[in-house]
């Protein structure tokens, strides 16, 4: 679990962290985000780790599939629309 700062939203922080981990190659394309480890790694509630997650879809760094997950898009690729 990270220490947050208390004058900055927990989702901007774990955003930065994760976004930081897929630049970095930890969580290499195509690497599923599961976000019931996540809740249990970061310890907030699923809808932060969602707010999270769209933030970086919107980066164009995670993509979703429905009923399958968040996946790191590989880079240069563009996400399906809606996703």
């Amino acid at each position: 679990m990270i220490e947050f700062e208390p004058d900055r939203p927990r989702w901007q922080q774990i955003a930065e962290v994760l976004r930081q981990r897929i630049t970095t190659g930890e969580y290499p394309p195509k690497y599923l985000v599961s976000e019931v480890r996540l809740v249990q790694e970061f310890g907030v509630a699923r809808d932060t780790i969602r707010k999270a997650i769209r933030q970086l879809r919107e980066e164009g760094l995670l993509y979703t599939v429905p009923n399958l997950g968040s996946f790191v898009s590989p880079p240069g690729e563009v996400s399906p629309e809606g996703t």
